[in-house]
């Protein structure tokens, strides 16, 4: 339990955001349950409509959640058996669950370890005859390095697709996050910084014959009712969180703008602490800081005393994605991808919420001095 000088810092605390837009989120879904139009609808139109301006996109395809973005994109890409695609050990599951669920190969390369994001140094030498797409994640808020990545895939004729679930609103060099690619993907899982209610995600994409297959495959195939010119799935996303996410798109803006208050107050205060790595935002990019991730060696002593002081923080991701055992038949080991591993181990992500107040952040900075500078 925290000492009687402690207070309590949650990683991520929702209800004071809520609070302050609970108003107008109540009266979004009051509109949706007076029309009793559930699934799809108008206002998922009006807010893939919203989604598109705000990505640069000329299309947006609402799915049920990120994870179905990922899949369907590739499925749209004619992703299939025994194709290779190249992507990061050091994401979220599903951007490598997505692959394989497809009969496809993932192909690793390892991580920039200033960034976190895929090392774009690698990727040539990843590409294969069998290479049939690239997923480049753009993880904890801040793009990838997108440029020589595109390149490298344009020389071989082969698409890139962004996972962009923790980057909307992000920008690489003045081109916001999921419009550099051929497709980029979007989550509205409750802990983003655009968070539903709920599961949701979107299909962000300038080809209009891509949207068009994302469209068709959500609802099992099918353009016209009851007649399916493929074998899709069921994803389709729901007018309630629609309605909701269309609400917080109103707010994302100063969202972002609270959160690079944040880090940069972190980035002040953390800097001056020995031992302590913090972020690495590339001048040409704008990170929306979905999270606040700083490296230390002794990671899982520092969590366990942050905890114990009564401050959330996580470990993202603490077993990259080439050594999980559902993974093993990949025939990958411990070493392979030495920069994931090293992240793996040594990353740990802080309270970087809007709402946090300036003793909270004071509160965290102190405790994580007061454990570095301990004595041996």
């Amino acid at each position: 339990m925290p000492g009687k000088d402690a207070m309590t810092v949650k990683l991520l605390d929702l209800i004071p955001q809520y609070e302050s837009i609970r108003d107008e989120i109540r009266a979004a879904i009051d509109e949706v349950c007076a029309s009793q139009q559930f699934i799809l609808g108008a206002k998922v139109v009006e807010f893939e409509e919203a989604v598109a301006r705000s990505c640069g996109t000329a299309h947006a395809v609402g799915v049920a959640s990120g994870s179905d973005a990922i899949l369907i994109a590739l499925m749209a890409l004619g992703i299939g058996e025994g194709d290779e695609v190249i992507t990061t050990p050091y994401t979220f599951f599903s951007t490598v669950s997505s692959i394989t669920r497809l009969g496809a190969k993932p192909v690793f390369a390892d991580i920039d370890p200033r960034t976190y994001n895929i090392d774009p140094r690698l990727l040539a030498g990843a590409i294969t005859p069998k290479t049939r797409a690239i997923v480049v994640v753009h993880l904890f808020g801040q793009t990838a390095e997108m440029d020589p990545m595109l390149e490298a895939a344009g020389k071989a004729g082969i698409p890139v697709v962004e996972d962009a679930c923790q980057s909307i609103g992000a920008r690489y060099r003045g081109r916001p996050a999921g419009s550099i690619g051929a497709a980029g993907c979007l989550s509205f899982f409750p802990s983003k910084n655009l968070g539903g209610f709920g599961d949701g995600g979107m299909i962000v994409t300038g080809d209009s014959e891509l949207a068009g297959a994302a469209r068709m495959l959500r609802v099992h195939g099918s353009r016209v009712k009851y007649y399916h010119e493929a074998v899709g799935i069921n994803s389709r996303l729901d007018s309630l969180q629609a309605a909701v996410l269309l609400v917080k798109m109103r707010h994302l803006e100063s969202w972002h703008e609270a959160r690079r208050r944040n880090a940069a107050f972190y980035d002040e205060a953390l800097s001056k602490i020995k031992g302590v790595t913090i972020p690495r935002v590339e001048q040409y990019n704008r990170s929306v800081y979905n999270q606040y991730v700083i490296r230390v060696k002794e990671r899982d002593a520092l969590m366990s005393f942050l905890q114990k002081s009564g401050i959330g923080c996580e470990v993202y991701y603490p077993v990259p994605l080439h050594l999980q055992k559902c993974f093993s038949s990949l025939g990958r080991r411990e070493g392979d991808f030495p920069e994931s591993e090293a992240a793996a181990r040594e990353t740990l992500a802080l309270p970087v919420y809007p709402e946090l107040s300036a003793m909270q952040k004071e509160y965290v900075a102190a405790k994580i001095g007061e454990f570095m500078e301990r004595p041996a």
